[in-house]
Parts: C-alpha cells; structure tokens; sequence
C-alpha cells in the first residue's frame, strides 16, 4: 500500500479484534476501534500508534445504531474516508438454553448480531455513494454448525450469514463495487472466556483446537485487500462446516458426547465475571491473548493455502504437465 487508509474495528480492544487492529496498523492502515472498555480502548489505541498508525478509540455499544452512527462520523472527521469496516464485537455466554435469563439471551443477540447489522448499515451509509470500500464480518464454524452451551451466540452467528448472503445479492443487483466478505473462525485464544456468563465451576475455554488470535488477524487482513465471498480458518472449521452438511446426525451424537466437557477446563484461571451488560476492561487492559498459550496453535496451513491458492494451482497444473510431458518423452 503505497499510503494509509482508514479501518474502523468493532469489538478490537480484545482477542481476535485486538490482534486486527494491531495487524492492519503494522501494514499502512489507520484505525479506530469501537468498544464499551476504556483501559482496552486506550491500550489498543496505543499499540497502533507505536506501530505508527494514526488511532482513535470510541466507546461505543453496537447494539445501539445511534451510538455506532455517530462512532462513524467521528471517524469520517478525524480520520478520514472509511474505506475498511471490521464486524468483530460480539458477547457470549456457557450455560444450557433453559438457564440463560432472557434478557442475557436478548443483549447477546443485540451485541452479536445487531451489532453486525448495525455496523453493515453504517458502513455503507458511506462506502455505497463513493461506490468503493470493504466490509469484513467476522463469522465463526458455528455459524454452520450449532453446538451446546452456546446456543445464544451460535444463533446470533446463523443470523449473521444469512443477513450477510442477503446484502451480498443486493449489491451485486444494484451494480456496487463494494465488497462484503465473511470470515469463519475455529476456536481462539482470547480473553473472552474469562469474562463469559456461566454458572459452571471449571473455567470456560474454545473447543480445541485452538489457535491465537493474530492467524484470524492475518486472514482478516488478507480479505481487506484481497476481497473475497468466504474464507475459513482453520482445519476444524472445515472439518466441522463440512460435517455438519454431511452427517448431521453423527455431529449431533459427537457434539453431545464430548462437547459440553470440552469447553470447560479444570486449570486455574482469571475469571472476570460476565461482560454482557458491562465491559470488563474498563479498568484493566487484558490484550489479544486469553489463558491458553500453552495449547494454542500460531500456524494454520489451512488458512495459509487458502491466501496462496492461486500460487498453489499454479504450482499443481506445472507438476501435471511436466508429468505428462515426460511420460510423453518416454
């Protein structure tokens, strides 16, 4: 990039957002974060800026349209044109169904999912008159393939590809340059599951397996400049996206055996308590990274391969035709 555009991060001051945030300041891009968390906000402004990134740091809950609209004309003022819109913000919880109250199921919804919508909405509020600009949604496997303990995010998640399906078609009926592309994440390392509601004693953790945050960050990075409609990250995303549409039955059976167990873990960690009505670093800065280092994964062939696909075609159609070459030489 030969100089620097302006990206709006929602939800960046923490986990996968955080580690975008950092991602796009270290290659030429300008960012404001959206979040509800002071410390966050101002810890992740100044990891951008000694990356050398203009940054500025907004408190805002996306669950509110009037709040992110006015996060937007912020932007648009101090910084610049918006030309990338990162849909990251979301919040979650780990409990059966039958003991979310129901105003945590509604808030998580708001936050996950309107919180997505209304940053779509906005975004192209600019991007569609100047007919150029990128929307990144941060999806997730279980955005394919629900499972338990999380019905009110997996839910939330649904709605989001399909809300995102629906804005894809009508742009490209209406003859718009802009691009939306979504992103389908396995289980990260992030901090979120320190501050998760739940009711259990063992400490929340992501489905194994699991991979830093800064692997999302790179493919988030990678769809800003290179558009495109999908992209997956991570074998168990592919494995359970693909599963779910080949053996439902088999993934309800496997789910329901070994997933309830395998989002708790019996090691010690920091516990927060739940941030769904209120941040928890607001206080505190708790960065890109939650209490799994030690198992988490910080390469990711899948996602790799998939940003190189074109050099790796290129590569197999050579290795064919010297074959056939030389069997014709033979």
């Amino acid at each position: 990039m030969t100089e620097r555009r302006v990206a709006v991060v929602t939800g960046g001051t923490a986990g996968v957002g955080r580690a975008v945030v950092r991602e796009l300041a270290e290659h030429g891009w300008d960012v404001a974060v959206l979040a509800r968390g002071k410390a966050g906000l101002e810890g992740t402004t100044e990891d951008a800026a000694s990356l050398g990134a203009r940054a500025l740091g907004i408190e805002t809950d996306v669950s509110d349209a009037g709040q992110v609209r006015a996060a937007a004309a912020r932007v648009e003022e101090e910084l610049g044109p918006i030309e990338l819109w990162v849909n990251d913000a979301f919040a979650g919880d780990l409990r059966y169904f039958w003991d979310i109250p129901e105003d945590e199921f509604r808030k998580i919804t708001d936050v996950t999912y309107l919180g997505q919508v209304h940053g779509t909405r906005v975004a192209l509020e600019y991007m569609r008159p100047r007919d150029r600009g990128v929307i990144v949604q941060v999806g997730s496997a279980l955005a394919f393939r629900g499972i338990p303990l999380q019905s009110a995010y997996c839910g939330a998640k649904h709605a989001i590809k399909g809300f995102t399906d629906s804005v894809i078609t009508e742009l490209k009926h209406t003859g718009s340059a802009v691009r939306v592309s979504q992103v389908q994440l396995p289980g990260v390392n992030t901090a979120q599951f320190d501050w998760n509601a739940t009711d259990f004693e063992d400490h929340p953790q992501p489905v194994e397996p699991i991979f830093q945050p800064e692997i999302a960050a790179r493919a988030v990075r990678f769809l800003a400049e290179n558009p495109r409609r999908n992209m997956w990250v991570g074998f168990s995303t592919a494995y359970t996206i693909l599963g779910s549409r080949l053996a439902p039955s088999f993934m309800d059976w496997y789910l329901a055996r070994n997933v309830v167990d395998g989002q708790l873990s019996d090691d010690g960690g920091p516990r927060y308590g739940s941030n769904v009505f209120e941040p928890k670093d607001d206080e505190a800065d708790h960065g890109a990274h939650g209490m799994f280092d030690a198992k988490a994964k910080s390469r990711d062939v899948w996602s790799w391969s998939s940003m190189h696909r074109g050099a790796l075609a290129g590569a197999a159609v050579a290795v064919v035709a010297g074959a056939v070459l030389g069997r014709r030489r033979r």
